[in-house]
């Protein structure tokens, strides 16, 4: 006799329904007691001691509310309470607005069964539960170390060439199919026109829906929309189609978010990082081996070329607070491609080109300006949503500046004008 079909035997595995769904909620307004529920409920073992668990609340980022649960039994060493321990993450107020969740949960799926994230343990209304991974966060001043960089540059290598983007994009959706509501179709249809043919959602459409989300209930918003969508246009026309390192795919899985406090080193010196320093180092100055880094947060995750994500995590030596005087200069940036691409080359199984390099040192120069538009985009939105204290309007000014300096230094404007050149200008274009 034949077994009977299930309905849903022959669906696609879906990472975000194989999670474990915890139906509660973090509530803002009495954070200890909802985060002990979910924490309680996640691991009711701890029932028993729940006197000694406490909250560590982490304060690096400006989107989510992040908190570490530790359970401080008397008799455990702080290794093995920190082993125990789990992350909670609860989303920040009207951010569905920006960050696709259900992409970003199937993210870390997929990062985790790549042995590049921690193990997720549990999801809940507005929020994630997963393990603590141990380590030192990193500072914008952290960033800048030598052995700091090397091992970002290996790490973002081995996610740019192992990592695929299907997981977390779908090439030229319906978008009847993926959107009934009318409102959502008319943004994947203007997504779908912007890079057609390409994966979808990119980090171009990405910016697209986000410029869709902006307010438009005065003049002068109306207007800035409308300029910002024009530079949109042109952007895409003019980086669109930068090709990926040696012909291989234009889009890589990037993390798009490489700031400081999403890089975390390993406290324990990587023998085998070490033993591949002679071979990927090129510079007298780096003595050290390279650090052994992981990424977390992968919430903007996004097929996108690898130009833009290593620019963007360039952008973010200077913090929050765009210092512009310690961004890598020329010298440290062909270093850090020239590990990055040895890294990404040992993981593809293919030899590393010193033309390579130097087609990349390009692209990645060409992409200077984009992080500025793309987080200025973004901190125009929260500065409409967010219930952190941080002040995102004057952020997106800030961020928008370095996007009209670069194009006005690259289309000529600046000098035409007889102006100076602006500081961030300045800096990217030093030699030492």
């Amino acid at each position: 006799m034949a077994k009977p079909t299930m309905a849903n035997e022959n669906a696609p595995f879906d990472p975000y329904e194989s999670i474990r769904y915890i139906p509660a909620r973090y509530n803002y307004e009495d954070s200890d007691t909802s985060a002990l529920n979910l924490i309680l409920t996640l691991r009711p073992e701890w029932r028993g001691s729940k006197a000694s668990v406490e909250f560590v609340r982490f304060t690096d980022g400006i989107t989510n509310t992040l908190l570490k649960a530790i359970n401080k039994q008397p008799g455990l060493s702080q290794a093995q309470i920190d082993n125990e321990a789990v992350l909670l993450r609860a989303y920040g107020k009207d951010t569905e607005v920006l960050i696709d969740r259900k992409k970003e949960t199937s993210s870390h799926c997929l990062l985790a069964r790549h042995g590049l994230a921690p193990a997720l343990l549990a999801r809940f209304d507005n929020g994630l539960l997963y393990k603590y991974l141990q380590g030192n966060v990193c500072s914008p001043a952290d960033l800048r170390k030598p052995e700091v960089w090397r091992g970002v540059a290996q790490r973002l290598g081995q996610w740019h060439a192992e990592l695929p983007i299907n997981s977390i994009s779908t090439t030229c959706p319906t978008p009847t199919q993926i959107a009934p509501s009318k409102t959502k179709r008319a943004s994947l249809v203007a997504m779908a026109d912007l890079t057609p043919g390409k994966p979808i959602p990119n980090v171009w459409t990405t910016m697209q829906h986000w410029i869709l989300e902006l307010p438009i209930s005065t003049t002068q918003q109306l207007e800035r929309r409308t300029l910002l969508q024009k530079e949109l246009q042109w952007l895409v026309a003019r980086l669109g189609d930068t090709p990926g390192v040696g012909g291989t795919n234009p889009f890589v899985f990037a993390h798009c978010d490489l700031l400081s406090g999403n890089v975390i080193v390993d406290p324990a010196p990587s023998s085998a990082s070490a033993s591949r320093r002679s071979s990927a180092s090129g510079g007298s100055e780096e003595n050290e081996p390279p650090a052994t880094v992981s990424f977390i947060d992968y919430e903007y995750a996004s097929p996108a070329p690898a130009s833009f994500d290593i620019a963007n995590h360039f952008a973010e030596w200077g913090g929050f607070d765009c210092d512009y005087t310690v961004l890598p200069t020329r010298h440290v940036r062909r270093a850090f491609l020239r590990e990055y691409l040895y890294s990404f080359s040992m993981h593809m199984n293919r030899a590393v080109k010193e033309s390579e390099l130097d087609e990349l040192f390009e692209q990645v120069d060409a992409f200077r300006g984009v992080p500025g538009f793309y987080w200025g985009i973004w901190a125009l939105i929260q500065a409409k949503i967010s219930l952190i204290d941080f002040d995102y309007a004057s952020y997106a000014e800030i961020r928008l500046g370095e996007y009209w300096a670069w194009k006005r230094e690259t289309n000529g404007e600046r000098a035409a004008a007889a102006e100076q050149v602006p500081v961030r200008e300045r800096r990217w274009a030093q030699d030492e």
